[in-house]
């Protein structure tokens, strides 16, 4: 007896069930030590550069500090994308690289460019500029927040930092951890310009005496003949009220203390920040992981060692968390594994309703749980986590898994009713259908060839899910030619062995009776051919039809719990103003049933002092009867009433490209080398996009209208004195731009100290009048209005932007409701047109809206790869070129049914329907096999014509083909019903993949037949006309094959 490749494991069962219980142990094993992750990785390396110049103005930061680091970034190579914002006092640089480079030999990169850059820097710094590993525009994984009911803010921000903030950005994974409403504590020098011109001193004169107030510098030490000294002194000023002391001067004999010309108050080092956690002043930890890093194992390793770090902070601190992105994370990949176990209970279910009998279920049964498992096995050695796509592919795998061991028992079971005893059947049926099985599951393999070749961030996405799909596939092929038979050999009875109740003659029944039904319809196909085939053509051309009809999209948009809202109020706006508007805008969306926290800040971290940032957590989805889009659209109307500010809301995606943070979710940039014609079009653009019902919160990064208090000096007249412009712009930078002065330190922290005027009048233009400069020449107080005039007329940039060195405007939009990614990006394309823009002025989409364009052009070339990878496999296996055409024809109706019912139910053509196909095309087909590999064997072996052979075919593979779409089916309604966390990725999946087969299944069991009839003739005509001599000769003399009898197959059940 021949058992081919089986025959060994059916000779040992020991072993072959060793062999399983090893497979099921290692799988056991991984399954708990795989990692957890939203999706499979595709961060982008990404660094953020700043550099702080506190009160240098926007357009300063651009030109002395960002664009020389612009410069030397822009010679690195690998760099995908670099784009820069510059607003009061700070520089940040975002530098993105390709997906192939390694981020620690980018961060070298960047370290060496600003070294380079270092000489063109202003000298003037305070700290050299740092980077980050962080892409600012993902979404924090964490947030954690401060309040105290009896302690100030700056201390609470000082222990916070220093205990909390710096130990946290220690653990592995975490990028950066920047505070909300940062209220770090300084020593805030308040001089009266009044007294100073009284006592004859200048702001630069207390400014150089303050600076040599407080060193930290080495003394040395003595070292006698029996005792050493380390030398110390008090040289240090860390008490705000000790440099109410400090002298500045003297006047007539007498010291000149500090308190005689203000006053020294401990305060923030920076007063135009401020933050609230729901509602209540505080601080908050917003912490971002690198790149790369697994956000489950950064979160789990910050939360095992916050009970600690909380221990050491003073009891009157409270900390919580506001926001923990794990939360959704872990709900749904919870929810996407009860319903892998309710589809292998749905599968299991179908081979029941088929075979009915227990042991002919569990045979092909058992492959489930032994191939799932071994693809985890597999999964863990390939460093893969359990994310939404690897689950998906294993629970999609669910369906067609058990197919391979179907066909093995099928084809034993052939033989046992035909009264070979179990034993002899197994080897022998095993023996024929080896090759066919590791056929199918190669052709299988092969349609998943494209997405494994796949660059960019689609091949990131994908490639995971294909490769877990061909593991999942690969171990099922090995389960069903090695326990498949054995079980067989020892668990199936004779055919005369056992007898059968009411209930299963009464099921038999019901199924003859579907079949004589179909017999009759296919009867009637097959009569009116041209009718059938016209129906083949018009499901051929409706397929391209809806493919061009349905909205494209990128990736379905999700609802992760968590929201990201920007504040923009006019751009002339005061801080104080600007924190009494960010307060009603927070109580609004507090007071939103569906928000569980709300995190709020303004000022630092590059924002404009007209920008606030809102971190929205919303409730579990179970607790709350909306989801994130419609809590957006039930604020908006809300917020709009609140005069004086815009409030743009976006909900957060798990897939998110490129490095810049913008107001809403979707990115189009214009360039122009020429700042006037960009600030000219830039509006015009921005108009024009508000007035299209396909996008919402339509919004720009443009801020151009900020007022200014501009001086003009004099420069003959300020020469007079002596007087040069340096000394005018240290003289301002002195009364009114936080400028630090000195620093101290502690065992734990560095704190400045910054010099101002008194808070009284920094806000008046007035004050100007106040301001008086020591003559160089003469020595006597001239006041600023003796040689500059100054305006509040001309307006300048609040922000200014760049991408790719060059002046950028970003013009970010949601969508509205139920509109496609690709319908915005249509009726953006139409209204540029419209507008007929300047070519110098160079637009594009970026971030997501970027990847969906350049994933649409992939979409028809990754379908027409599949097809042409699979009509490859299949034109090789059966030595023809016409054969696979007539197997590919079952793919329109699937292609129709998939994109039907994704209209009807109102989805786009996303990434994930995508996958429904590409899995469709390698489904589908395997009825094209069961029919035409019949039908083949009928006509040479037993010299049927090409109608009979293909109507026996249809009758005798009906059941099986009928079991097996079912199963696949069934493994596609629980993706396709979910409601659950994270059901938005795995819907458009089932629903793709129930709709082609429903359709599939219907119409390929009648146009499959009449094209093969068609086709069949033609293939005979190339295969006698091509096929060498010797292979005639031996079709001439073919090999005696014992005749297929008895009734349908799949009896062994009876």
């Amino acid at each position: 007896m021949k058992g081919g490749i089986s025959a060994p494991f059916i000779r040992f069962p020991v072993a072959t069930t060793l062999i399983m219980v090893g497979i099921l142990f290692l799988g056991i094993v991984a399954y708990p030590l795989l990692g957890v992750a939203p999706l499979p990785q595709v961060d982008f390396p990404t660094i953020q550069v700043t550099a702080q110049l506190p009160g240098a103005s926007p357009e300063t930061m651009a030109s002395s500090v960002a664009q020389p680091l612009e410069r030397q970034f822009s010679q690195i190579p690998g760099v995908s994308q670099m784009t820069s914002t510059s607003s009061l006092g700070i520089s940040t640089v975002t530098v993105q690289f390709d997906l192939n480079r390694n981020i620690d030999g980018a961060a070298s990169d960047i370290q060496a460019a600003i070294n380079a850059a270092s000489g063109q820097l202003p000298k003037n710094l305070p700290t050299p500029p740092t980077y980050r590993k962080v892409n600012p525009a993902d979404s924090p994984i964490l947030l954690l927040s401060a309040t105290s009911d009896s302690m100030p803010l700056i201390d609470v921000d000082d222990a916070v930092d220093v205990q909390l903030a710096q130990r946290i950005s220690q653990i592995s994974g975490v990028a950066q951890v920047f505070i909300g409403g940062q209220q770090k504590p300084a020593v805030r020098i308040q001089i009266d310009p009044a007294k100073l011109v009284a006592k004859g001193l200048s702001l630069e004169d207390v400014r150089a005496q303050l600076t040599l107030t407080t060193v930290n510098n080495p003394k040395g030490s003595i070292d006698g003949g029996s005792h050493s000294y380390t030398i110390y002194a008090n040289d240090q000023l860390t008490a705000a009220h000790n440099w109410n002391d400090v002298i500045v001067a003297y006047r007539d004999g007498a010291p000149l203390r500090v308190r005689d010309i203000g006053q020294a108050v401990a305060g923030p080092e920076d007063t135009k920040q401020a933050g609230w956690t729901n509602g209540k002043r505080g601080i908050f930890l917003v912490v971002f992981k690198q790149p790369g890093a697994n956000v489950i194992d950064t979160v789990d390793s910050i939360k095992a060692q916050l009970p600690r770090l909380t221990a050491t902070l003073p009891a009157a601190i409270k900390v919580g968390i506001l926001s923990d992105r794990t939360q959704t994370i872990r709900a749904s990949v919870e929810d996407v594994q009860f319903t892998l176990l309710l589809t292998i209970v749905l599968v299991v279910g179908v081979i029941f309703v088929f075979l009915r009998s227990f042991w002919a279920t569990v045979i092909p049964s058992v492959t489930v749980p032994l191939a799932l498992l071994g693809a985890c096995a597999l999964m863990w050695m390939a460093g893969y986590t359990l994310d939404n796509l690897s689950l998906m592919a294993l629970t999609i795998s669910v369906g067609f898994v058990v197919d391979d061991a179907i066909v093995v028992l099928e084809n034993i079971s052939r033989y046992v009713e035909e009264g070979m005893r179990p034993m002899e059947a197994a080897f022998k049926g095993a023996g024929e259908i080896g090759f066919t099985i590791v056929s199918i599951s190669v052709s299988l393999i092969a349609v998943l060839i494209p997405l494994l070749l796949m660059g960019g961030i689609i091949g990131r996405l994908f490639r995971e899910f294909a490769v877990v799909l061909s593991m999942t596939i690969a171990v099922s092929a090995f389960v069903s030619l090695t326990l498949t038979p054995m079980m067989a050999s020892r668990l199936l009875k004779a055919h005369d062995a056992e007898r059968h109740g009411r209930l299963y003659r009464m099921s038999e029944a019901a199924f003859d009776w579907l079949l004589a039904v179909y017999a009759d319809a296919l009867d009637v196909a097959l009569r009116f051919r041209r009718v059938t085939l016209l129906v083949f053509f018009a499901t051929l051309a409706l397929t391209g039809y809806l493919f061009v009809a349905i909205p494209k999209g990128f990736f379905p948009q999700q609802d992760t719990g968590f929201m990201i809202g920007v504040t923009e109020a006019s751009q002339d706006i005061s801080f104080s103003a600007m924190k009494a508007l960010q307060e009603k805008v927070g109580a609004i969306v507090q007071a939103d049933p569906a928000v569980a926290t709300v995190g709020m800040s303004l000022g630092g971290n590059g924002q404009a002092l007209n920008s606030g940032r809102m971190y929205i957590t919303l409730k579990p989805r179970d607790e709350r009867d909306v989801n994130a889009f419609q809590v957006i659209g039930r604020l908006r109307p809300k917020l709009e009433r609140v005069e004086g500010i815009r409030t743009f809301i976006q909900a957060t995606q798990d897939v998110r490209t490129g490095g810049r943070t913008s107001r809403t979710q979707f990115e189009y940039t214009l360039q122009d080398p020429d700042l006037a014609e960009l600030n000219t079009w830039a509006p015009r653009i921005l108009d024009k996009m508000k007035t299209l019902p396909e996008l919402r919160d339509v919004a720009t990064d443009q801020q151009t209208r900020g007022t200014t208090l501009t001086l003009s000096i004099d420069r003959d007249a300020a020469s007079r004195y002596g007087i040069t412009p340096q000394l005018i712009d240290d003289t301002l930078y002195d009364a009114f731009g936080q400028r630090q002065i000195a620093q101290y330190f502690t065992q734990l922290n560095s704190y400045h100290v910054v010099l101002e005027v008194l808070p009284a009048l920094q806000g008046s233009v007035e004050s100007l009048d106040k301001i008086y400069i020591k003559a160089p020449i003469g020595g006597g107080q001239v006041p600023l209005a003796a040689f500059a005039r100054w305006t509040t007329v001309p307006v300048a940039p609040l922000a200014v932007n760049h991408q790719g060195q060059f002046p950028a405007v970003t013009i970010s939009f949601n969508l509205a409701p139920d509109v496609a990614l690709g319908q915005a990006t249509e009726a953006i394309g139409r209204a540029m047109r419209e507008l007929q823009v300047p070519p110098t002025v160079v637009s594009g989409f970026q971030g997501t809206a970027q990847a969906f364009q350049q994933s649409l052009s992939t979409v028809p070339l990754l379908i027409l790869a599949a097809l042409f990878v699979v009509y490859l496999i299949l034109g090789i296996l059966y030595e023809s070129f016409i054969h696979p055409i007539t197997i590919l024809s079952t793919l329109p109706s699937a292609g129709v049914g998939a994109l039907a019912v994704l209209m009807w139910a109102g989805f786009d053509f996303s990434l994930i329907a995508l996958i429904g196909i590409i899995l469709l095309i390698g489904i589908v087909k395997k009825n094209g096999i069961m029919l035409v590999d019949f039908a083949i064997v009928a006509e040479r072996e037993e010299g049927l014509s090409p109608e009979v052979a293909i109507r026996k075919a249809a009758l005798l593979r009906f059941r099986p083909i009928l079991m097996t779409t079912m199963a696949a089916l069934l493994g596609g309604i629980p993706l396709m019903v979910a409601t659950g966390t994270g059901s938005e990725i795995r819907q458009p999946l089932g629903y793709a993949m129930v709709g082609g087969l429903a359709v599939s299944q219907v119409l390929t069991l009648f146009t499959t037949p009449v094209i093969y009839i068609y086709l069949d003739r033609l293939a005979h005509r190339f295969s006698f006309r091509d096929k060498p001599r010797a292979v005639d000769g031996a079709l001439d003399d073919p090999e005696p094959v014992e005749e297929v009898r008895g009734p349908p197959t799949l009896r062994a059940a009876e």
